[in-house]
């Protein structure tokens, strides 16, 4: 744990704000740590019944190119992680989740950010209406759940979070396959 002397804000954003901490180590000495605090967001992972995974190409200036992602967007005040995916699947796909399950919460950068983001999977989607803010351009398209792990492999999708909640749907997708074989095994063994 480290001591905070004093906290400085630098910079006030829209979705960001930057603060300068001075702190005390462990082993006295003083320092100073720079921190983006960040609201949070979702990252969605939405499956079709065919097995297929919705994804967004978009541009993003940060990174100066268009970028092959999954789904996602920031908390607003006081919102509950699982309102928001559900909010930003419809705004970016314009699909509803029939069922959502939370894959997993993980810090992207805790090194110098708060940013907290919540992944989950999208499932039994039905289609509606998108409703993009209007800085959005994104353009939505499904593709088999391998072929996007191929795009990783390959570098295609060098997004981070997108990387990571794609991973996770092949992880849990086995780990069920592997749960329904087991299954029926004790089953069969059980006829016998």
């Amino acid at each position: 744990m480290e001591e905070v002397l004093s906290s400085r804000m630098i910079y006030k954003g829209h979705i960001v704000n930057l603060r300068v901490d001075t702190v005390v180590l462990p082993n006295g000495k003083q320092t100073q740590r720079e921190i983006v605090e960040h609201p949070g967001a979702v990252a969605i992972v939405p499956q079709l019944d065919n097995g297929n995974v919705l994804l967004l190409r978009q541009f993003r200036k940060a990174a100066e190119k268009e970028l092959l992602e999954v789904p996602a967007g920031t908390l607003a005040t006081n919102e509950n992680p699982r309102d928001c995916a559900l909010r930003e699947l419809v705004e970016e796909t314009g699909f509803r989740a029939g069922r959502l399950a939370r894959l997993a919460s993980f810090y992207l950068a805790p090194g110098y950010s708060t940013e907290l983001l919540h992944v989950y999977l999208a499932s039994h989607l039905s289609p509606g209406a998108r409703k993009l803010e209007e800085d959005e351009f994104i353009e939505v398209f499904s593709v088999p759940l391998d072929g996007a792990l191929h795009w990783i492999d390959t570098g295609k999708i060098r997004d981070a979070k997108s990387i990571a909640a794609l991973l996770l749907t092949s992880w849990k997708r086995k780990e069920a396959a592997t749960r329904h074989r087991n299954t029926r095994t004790v089953r069969r063994r059980r006829l016998l």
